[in-house]
This record gives C-alpha cells, sequence and structure tokens, in this order.
C-alpha cells in the first residue's frame, strides 16, 4: 500500500480514444500518459486492425512500466481506446483493468469507462439471475452485459442496444465503447465526469477524459459529448444521439478543485483559471493579515497565485514537492509511515522563518495531511499560520468514482470549523462557499454532492442506508 494514498484523495480512472491515424497505438500511449495523475493502478489500450481484429495489451503500473516499443508495436490499427484506473469499485487486480475485450458471435468490443454506477450491485444481480457470467468485480463491465441482454430474437442496430442499455445505468460514466470500425462517446445524463472531442491535424477524430490530452498529439478541441449524448465515430466522421431527455450540466465539483490538470479545460472552463478565481474569492470572504501566502503543491498553487493577487500579498513558494515520491513498493515501517508527508513535502525555512503564512490548500479530508503541514510550517519557522481552504468542507461521500467511502473518514463530517482548527493547530481556518465554488467556474450548475449531499441522482441499496442513518444520527 502507498501511505500517501492513506491521506489523499483519488478519482477512478481516464478514457482515450482515438480514430483515423495509422498510429493510433503510439497516439494513445501518450494520451494516456498525459492523463496519468486519473489513475496509477493500471492501465491498456485496445486496437482495431484493417481487417477488423481487435487486440488488447494491459497490465498493472504506470503507463511507460505496462508499455514499450515492442508492445505497442504489436498493437496494429488506425483505431484504439485506452484507459488508466484508479480503483473505486472492483478490486486492484489485473483482471479489472481496462479497457475490457468482448468476444461475441455477433461481433467483438472493448469498453473503456471513467466514473461508478449507483445501481451496480442491483443490475448485477439482475443479470446473474437471468444466466449472465461476470468476468470482473468492475461495475463497468455492467454496460457489455446490457448490450447484449436483448429479447429473444431481437435484431437492431448497435447503437439501439447502446442507447437501451445506457438507460438502465445510473451513477456517473464516461463510456468508450469500440467495435471493429467505430467507437462510440457516452456521457452520463447529469454531466457528472468530462468527456472531450478533438481533432488531428490530418482529419482524425480523438475522444478524452481531458483536454490536456489533446494538446501532446497536436489536436485541437472540436466540443465536449454532452451530458446524455452518445457521439458515434467512424468514417463518416461525428454523428449524434441521445439516450436521455432529461439532462443537465452538473460537472464534479472535484474536476475543477484536485482532479484535472490546470492545463486542462472542462465544461469551457480551463482548471488553472477556476483555481486562481476560487483563490480570489476566497480571499474576499475570508482575509487576514499576514506576510506571504503560500499553496500546498500541486494542485493549491493556482488559487494561492488568486488568493494573494487578490489580497496584494507576495506569493513565495515556501513549500516543496519530491518529484519521486508517490509510488512505493517497499512497505514503510511505522515511524516512516509518521514521516509520510515530509517524504513528499519540505518547507522552505529561509521564506517562512519569522513570517505570519497563509497555507492555501484545495480541501481537506482526514485532517492529516494539514495537521503535519501546519506543524511542519512552524518548525521552519513560521510566527502565524492561518489555513484557507479553497472549497468547501467535505462532509458526504462520493458514489460517482471520487475516493470517499464514508462519513467518518471526513474530518468535517464529525466536527465543526473551529473544532478543526484546532485539530490542525492553525492560527485560523476559513473555507471557500458552496455560493464561491460556482462563481469560479462561472456556471449555473455543479455537482457538490460531498460538500452538501445533494445527489444527482438516486442511491441504492446500501449506499442508501447510509446516508439515511448518518443524517438520522445528526437529528
Amino acid at each position: 500500500m502507498d501511505y500517501i494514498r492513506d491521506i489523499s484523495l483519488h478519482e477512478e480512472c481516464g478514457v482515450f480514444g482515438i480514430f483515423g491515424t495509422s498510429n493510433a497505438a503510439e497516439m494513445t500511449y501518450y494520451g494516456l500518459h498525459s492523463m496519468q495523475h486519473r489513475g496509477q493502478e493500471g492501465c491498456g489500450i485496445v486496437t482495431a486492425d484493417s481487417e477488423g481484429k481487435l487486440c488488447c495489451i494491459k497490465g498493472e503500473g504506470l503507463v511507460h512500466e505496462v508499455f514499450d516499443e515492442s508492445k505497442i508495436s504489436r498493437l496494429k490499427g488506425s483505431m484504439a481506446i485506452g484507459h488508466v484506473r484508479y480503483a473505486t469499485t472492483g478490486a486492484g487486480v489485473i483482471e479489472n483493468v481496462q479497457p475490457f475485450l468482448f468476444r461475441h458471435g455477433t461481433g467483438d468490443f472493448a469498453l473503456a469507462h471513467n466514473g461508478n454506477l449507483v445501481n451496480y450491485a442491483q443490475l448485477r444481480s439482475s443479470l446473474e439471475s437471468t444466466g449472465s457470467l461476470f468476468q470482473t468485480s468492475s461495475d463497468s463491465e455492467i454496460l457489455a452485459h446490457l448490450i447484449k441482454k436483448l429479447p429473444s430474437g431481437k435484431k437492431q442496430p448497435r447503437i439501439y442496444s447502446l442507447i437501451e442499455a445506457l438507460q438502465k445505468i445510473e451513477g456517473a460514466f464516461a463510456f468508450l465503447v469500440m467495435t471493429s470500425n467505430r467507437i462510440y462517446a457516452c456521457r452520463d445524463s447529469n454531466g457528472l465526469r468530462p468527456l472531450s472531442i478533438g481533432m488531428l491535424e490530418h482529419g482524425g477524430y480523438v475522444v478524452a477524459s481531458e483536454t490536456c490530452a489533446f494538446d501532446v498529439i497536436g489536436a485541437s478541441f472540436v466540443r465536449d459529448v454532452e451530458p446524455g449524448e452518445i457521439v458515434t465515430i467512424d468514417r463518416h466522421g461525428l454523428r449524434s444521439n441521445f439516450f436521455s431527455e432529461k439532462c443537465r450540466h452538473a460537472m464534479c465539483a472535484m474536476e475543477y478543485v484536485y482532479f484535472s490538470r490546470p492545463d486542462s479545460d472542462v465544461e469551457g472552463r480551463n482548471v488553472h483559471s477556476y483555481r486562481k478565481e476560487s483563490g480570489r474569492l476566497l480571499f474576499e470572504e475570508a482575509p487576514v493579515d499576514a506576510d506571504i501566502v503560500v499553496g500546498v503543491p500541486d494542485s493549491s498553487l493556482s488559487a494561492a497565485m488568486g488568493y494573494a493577487e487578490a489580497g496584494g500579498l507576495p506569493y513565495e513558494m515556501g513549500l516543496i514537492k519530491s518529484k519521486y515520491v508517490g509510488r512505493t513498493f517497499i512497505a514503510p515501517s511505522q515511524a516512516l509511515r509518521d514521516k509520510g508527508v515530509r517524504m513528499k513535502l519540505s518547507a522552505v525555512k529561509s521564506v517562512v522563518k519569522g513570517k505570519r503564512v497563509v497555507l492555501i490548500d484545495d480541501s481537506i479530508v482526514r485532517g492529516t495531511t494539514s495537521m503535519r503541514i501546519v506543524r511542519m510550517l512552524r518548525e521552519a519557522g513560521a510566527v502565524e499560520v492561518h489555513v484557507r481552504i479553497a472549497s468547501s468542507p467535505l462532509r458526504f461521500p462520493c458514489f460517482y468514482g471520487v475516493d470517499i467511502k464514508s462519513r467518518e473518514e471526513l474530518i468535517s463530517a464529525r466536527h465543526t470549523e473551529e473544532e478543526v482548527r484546532d485539530m490542525i493547530g492553525a492560527d485560523s481556518l476559513s473555507f471557500l462557499s458552496e455560493k464561491g465554488m460556482i462563481a469560479a467556474g462561472r456556471c449555473n450548475d455543479l455537482c457538490l454532492a460531498c460538500f452538501n449531499g445533494k445527489y444527482p441522482t438516486a442511491l441504492h441499496g446500501s449506499n442508501n442506508k447510509m446516508i439515511k442513518q448518518s443524517i438520522c444520527a445528526e437529528l
């Protein structure tokens, strides 16, 4: 286990697809590498050659660990889909690494998924009762079974089977489905997960969870896949169908706050610009008399810049992040585990000594990291440490692909703001309001479920029971 993961948030994964280029596998490799931050447990690529034969290579580990020139050369064809994975549903084993490749008498197909299906358990139970045999413990496999689970004797184009299947699933998803001659890009009706379309210089198409993947391969942004939309990509170009009439743009706020790369654009809003604006609004809501502003690397640096500019304060690099800490294959001793933050971050004593520091972070999950960073700054000579968080307090679990399983692991769900301040050892503590989070995105709607418990979909089974029990406990 990676000890740093014990104190961090994780998003489930990233998807990438490409159509109409001779070096599809190589381009997919670079696209996945640019989205490595979305998943480090495993990755894979499926290609379709000129005869329509699908070939898959995947493995556990980082993109550069799984693939080399030899493996890329074996993946022939002008069309491919790829996936990087961090597990939230399904064990972290090779069987659950995507894309999944399915062999079927009516035609082989592959799929890759970013998100989480809230009615997965109910659908799986129903499908198994009618004879379906699942090969993995991943919720993503559900879609493949639903596509093929048609009434006896019913024949229709695959797009109609896909529409019927997507109408049965609930939750957050960006699916890529690839057959021998086309790719389908599908997005949930609430638009909870990002999915964008780009065009290559010679006319081929690319689709990815983040637009930063377009830059590395020289593609230009075309548009986002709309909520509830299925975009078909083949030799005819782009075609659009919708599987839902009730759609909304409720992007997961954590895509802006934490997960997406700063150079990505999510629903027309640059992530760096969002974070910088959130920092500016945070100063308006919670100013403090201080000497310098310091951001927690890396996702909080943009917000720190915005806070510093709004307050007319110097923005300083008071914390340095090691480039070589992330995955670890040697389990550290408990003594080293306790020093995990020091292996990941170090304070610049000459910058913070004798200063009143405003520490900007994107969120507080369990509070462990915040407590250790505040202590680190004080040991480096900071005379005051005022913590400002560029998002609202995390109080509820997420069922849509963010690795927050229960309210018990969220410090703000169990303690008041003043209690949290005291626990992390800060001189003051303030969070950005929900109104500020929406204003920073210049949008009308965001999914803020992990902040306020207002879930955009129905919850099922144990998820619904857990939320009801936690709310009743507070009454």
